[in-house]
């Protein structure tokens, strides 16, 4: 690659154009639009052209947990309700949670209409959520190099250079790495992570159910690993169900009657009958968070910053937790007139995101470690805790607010 050939200027560099980087650029949306900032995304995977883009539903359709919170946020940069394409449309919301333990009597239960809200959070496919941010940043000034890799990031005093596969090359006072980790530029960097394996698997499927959720989402901590049921569209809901990574085999192996037979014994009625369940997909849980989530002209976003496990659904809520706050620090510095991707400004996100990190990453480790001791005392224990936190309202309520991400 010839580094030699002069380097095109913009303000903020997005590696990667997925949920989270997409989300980035359309948070720039106006200071691009109205301020001049100029903003590039680098996506490796192409995209297809607007007229050729249609949003068809089907029963496999991945989606993601978003908590109210992550609404307001959408509703911020004007993606939730609005005429055209929005992320209501397809928004099923979660308006009660369940949270039990299999053969245990305690439970705790969440409402929405205790706090005053329309629902706790909500579940959108996210195919749906692309197409949404996608749609949005065509109508804005973005550079976008796509499909394009970066070969190279070197460091230069005002910034960095990234030398793209396709022979071009930019230069940039930010760049964001927000490409999930998968690219190896983070480790290129010099920058590592702290890993630690769960040793187990998540499998990930929708079924079918006899009875109309009703808005109900549900938890539950069962011998073989936690599961999870989020209510979708036409009588479905999507399954997480963990379990110990000697055993998915099993799990997957078994037809889809043998399947559903073994779901029904492990969550029992409360949501009906399990009639269909459609493909089964899998993927191992770790605990990762990068050392370095920034240094001066450079962020860490999303998957490449933290990957939890999916027990509290906090992922991604997580992670557009860190895509407002550096949009709003970027902003900050162009109001002042400071450099974007200053030393100071990259040291007040880190501050900024540090504790709401930390305290999720507390919070969903902390559920698995605590369901996960099996000892008949424990047992008892977390079954008075769910009973004792059912009760006692003002707790009950801080935590779902917490949960929910409108208190930090």
């Amino acid at each position: 690659m010839d580094d030699s050939r002069p380097a095109d200027r913009v303000d903020v560099a997005i590696i990667g154009g997925g949920l989270v980087g997409a989300s980035l650029a359309c948070a720039l949306g106006e200071l691009a639009t109205e301020h001049g900032l100029r903003v590039a995304i680098i996506e490796p995977r192409a995209l297809p052209a607007a007229s050729e883009r249609s949003y068809q539903p089907s029963f496999d359709a991945r989606a993601s947990a978003i908590a109210y919170g992550s609404r307001r946020h959408f509703e911020r940069l004007g993606l939730w309700s609005h005429e055209g394409p929005s992320m209501a449309r397809e928004a099923t919301p979660i308006r009660h949670i369940h949270v039990s333990e299999r053969g245990r009597l305690g439970a705790t239960r969440l409402h929405a209409e205790e706090l005053g809200v329309e629902a706790l959070g909500y579940v959108l496919p996210n195919a749906w959520m692309g197409q949404v941010l996608h749609r949005r940043l065509d109508a804005l000034p973005i550079d976008w190099r796509c499909p394009a890799s970066v070969e190279a990031l070197t460091p230069q005093a005002d910034g960095y250079r990234l030398t793209l596969d396709d022979g071009s090359a930019l230069t940039a006072g930010l760049t964001v790495l927000a490409d999930g980790g998968r690219s190896g530029l983070k480790a290129r960097l010099g920058i590592d992570n702290a890993h630690q394996s769960y040793d187990q698997t998540a499998l990930i499927a929708n079924v079918e159910v006899s009875r109309d959720h009703a808005g109900w989402a549900f938890e539950r901590f069962t011998a073989d690993g936690p599961m999870a049921l989020l209510p979708l569209g036409n009588g479905r809901m999507e399954l997480v169900w963990t379990f110990d990574k000697d055993d998915v085999e099993e799990a997957l192996a078994l037809s889809d009657g043998d399947f559903l037979a073994r779901l029904q014994r492990a969550f029992g009625d409360r949501a009906g009958r399990f009639r269909r369940v459609g493909e089964r997909h899998t993927y191992p849980l770790s605990l990762v968070t990068a050392r370095e989530t920034a240094r001066p002209h450079l962020a860490v976003l999303g998957n490449a910053a933290h990957a939890l496990h999916p027990v509290a659904g906090q992922g991604f809520n997580l992670a557009l937790r860190g895509v407002m706050d550096l949009a709003d620090e970027i902003a900050a510095a162009h109001t002042a007139g400071d450099r974007i991707g200053s030393p100071a400004m990259l040291a007040a996100f880190e501050t900024r995101r540090a504790r709401d990190t930390r305290a999720i990453v507390r919070f969903s480790d902390g559920l698995i470690r605590l369901f996960g001791i099996d000892h008949p005392a424990m047992g008892h224990a977390r079954a008075a805790g769910l009973v004792g936190l059912n009760a006692v309202g003002p707790l009950r309520r801080t935590l779902a607010r917490r949960a929910m991400g409108i208190e930090r």
